[in-house]
């Protein structure tokens, strides 16, 4: 008889070791609190003045170099469903402080190999002057020799790395923090330079074609949610969604799962996909090597979303990147969400949003709408239509020096039981690449045959 094995969450970490668990042919069963699969990459309907949107969670996108997740998309059926450029290319734009036509640049990557593919993109990015563009080509060099498996690395912040390595205001503003902030959800003052070197090697410096940028042409809750309930489904796996699992104890050679509704499930193998303060609450005292208390000291770091419907369109490009300005990366939606009309539907994204996420929506708005006439000269003339936040407080762990020490590697000292999730130790910061990567390397933890079925019957028990 199969084991069966329980995934507990349903986000990208834990879509993904089901699925690879149920081709090894376990017999799976996912646990998902939420009544919906893909967790933080989800979306919701939104019924407001421009007409119903479907409005993502967060705005994510994925890189060339994001072999695994997109793999995931391909085992979901989703690959036709989204958008890869053929080359890295990221209009980028900072306002006039007189108010008038705002200085635009394009960051386009060139064909020779890395990292001279670089070259052409930064003599011509025109945000900095001769000297500072040499000033970052030198860097780019220097980083190419940090090694992110460092420990030395992971004690010191990227901030202080770039100031030995001469970098100033103008150079970190308009280019460092331009990518590592949307990458790391910190800025380089706050992020661990191992993280920080991971992801500018893995992404800009080791591999010409590793940053072109891909995203979904549907909402992200078709693209991973619907797609993995059906695949899900199609595998023979079982999933229950507004089952929260609260509890985690050792049954003989398996686990018993006790959920909100007071019953309790056996299994013979568990995967904890859910964030960190929730897993560190279920494992077993001494199941990892942090000690007590690792979540919190891992943290958490807020994302904000601003959403504008303008009745005309305002935006020529799928995204914009802005700098020295409250906005960061602006992104065209419209499609997406499904609006209609001829309007056009833009989401700002805030990273690393510890002051935004505290403050009033009316007083957040009062400040990004005129920062977008400010970036978006069409939008002067445009008429708001709509305009909401939505706020992820605790959307990534904090990248901040240390954080390698502090995140659990898959195995556990507890045999059956495994981690999965994006602060997993993967190497790579919170995204959905690493989320994916986690539950693969769950799903192969367990092992490729599965283990013979103990003599505790499954389903559910009295609890």
């Amino acid at each position: 008889m199969r084991a069966r094995t329980a995934v507990v969450g349903g986000g990208l970490a834990g879509l993904t070791a089901a699925l690879d668990l149920a081709d090894q042919g376990h017999d799976v069963v996912l646990f998902e609190a939420q009544r919906r699969l893909g967790g933080l990459t989800g979306s919701f309907r939104r019924e407001g003045p421009a007409g119903p949107l479907d409005v993502d969670t967060g705005q994510h996108v994925f890189l060339r170099c994001c072999t695994a997740y997109r793999a995931l998309l391909a085992r979901l059926g989703e690959s036709g469903q989204v958008t890869l450029q053929d080359r890295l290319t990221i209009p980028v734009t900072r306002p006039d402080p007189t108010g008038t036509e705002p200085a635009t640049a394009v960051l386009r990557r060139g064909t020779l190999p890395a990292p001279l593919h670089l070259t052409g993109a930064l003599s011509r990015y025109r945000l900095l002057d001769r000297a500072d563009r040499w000033r970052v080509a030198r860097a780019a060099l220097a980083l190419r020799r940090v090694d992110p498996d460092d420990p030395a690395a992971d004690r010191r912040t990227f901030g202080d790395w770039l100031a030995d390595h001469r970098q100033n205001d103008r150079t970190i503003g308009a280019l460092w923090d331009l990518v590592g902030t949307a990458a790391l959800n910190a800025p380089a003052e706050a992020a661990s330079l191992a993280l920080a070197a991971m992801v500018f090697r893995t992404g800009l410096l080791d591999d010409a074609a590793a940053a072109d940028i891909g995203w979904s042409r549907i909402p992200l809750q078709v693209l991973h949610g619907t797609a993995g309930s059906r695949c899900l489904a199609a595998a023979g796996a079982e999933v229950r969604l507004g089952c929260r699992v609260e509890s985690l104890t050792r049954r003989g050679s398996g686990w018993l799962l006790g959920t909100r509704d007071g019953a309790a499930e056996y299994a013979d193998q568990v995967v904890l996909a859910v964030p960190p303060a929730a897993a560190e609450q279920l494992l077993p005292t001494g199941a990892v090597t942090q000690g007590p208390g690792w979540a919190a000291r891992l943290g958490t770091v807020p994302i904000v979303n601003v959403h504008v419907v303008y009745d005309r369109p305002v935006l020529e490009t799928p995204f914009l990147a802005a700098v020295g300005s409250p906005l960061q990366w602006i992104f065209d939606r419209s499609r997406p969400a499904g609006l209609t009309g001829g309007g056009q539907y833009l989401a700002v994204s805030l990273s690393a949003a510890f002051d935004a996420v505290r403050r009033p929506t009316a007083e957040l708005l009062q400040g990004m709408l005129p920062a977008l006439a400010a970036v978006l000269p069409a939008a002067r003339g445009a008429t708001v239509l709509d305009s909401f936040v939505t706020r992820e407080r605790s959307a990534t762990f904090a990248p901040a020096p240390g954080q390698a020490a502090l995140r659990p590697h898959t195995v556990t000292a507890e045999a059956g039981l495994v981690l999965a999730g994006a602060w997993t130790a993967t190497g790579w910061p919170a995204t959905m690449e690493g989320a994916v990567r986690s539950g693969a390397a769950a799903a192969a933890a367990l092992g490729q045959a599965p283990p013979s079925r103990s003599t505790t019957p499954a389903g559910s028990v009295a609890a």
